[in-house]
């Protein structure tokens, strides 16, 4: 994938296949990371879009409170059900839970003072990935052209 798009919002990965029900995702940057469907230590799809909701409201609310005290403990519990219903495969009852502990004194006092408004903020209008699961985007499929001869 090419981040070097001139459209400044867009943001993608690239998945490749690495063996029978693995995959590698790398981004512009060169980070990789891998995907499995289950069998093998990899984080499967469900759980790494568990770990993009925990990353990214952790992120939100770390900025927030670390402007106070940086925490001395910082923990996210992501959770879901995965049910099949008349709506087919998907997650419902997710739910974040935040154990985030400071240092004693007037900065870590300021930082409590403000963890709460902080994961509300988080919630309902800073973590990009919370709030497009909460409201909803459409994902459009193709089939994208390849000639035979291009590496894989």
């Amino acid at each position: 994938m090419d981040d070097e798009s001139p459209d400044p919002n867009l943001r993608g990965i690239d998945l490749t296949r690495i063996g029978e029900g693995r995959y590698k995702a790398t981004n512009g940057r060169g980070g990789v990371l891998p995907v499995g469907s289950g069998d093998d230590p990899d984080f499967t799809p469900v759980e790494l879009l568990l770990a993009a909701i925990a990353g990214c409201s952790a992120i939100d609310v770390d900025l927030i409170t670390r402007k106070r005290a940086d925490a001395i403990a910082f923990h996210v519990r992501s959770v879901g059900h995965k049910v099949r219903d008349e709506h087919g495969n998907h997650l419902t009852g997710l739910h974040l839970a935040f154990d985030v502990r400071f240092p004693e004194g007037e900065g870590g006092d300021k930082a409590r003072g403000v963890l709460t408004s902080a994961i509300e903020k988080s919630r309902d209008r800073l973590c990009t990935v919370g709030r497009t699961v909460q409201v909803g985007a459409p994902i459009t499929y193709t089939e994208a052209e390849i000639s035979p001869s291009s590496p894989s």
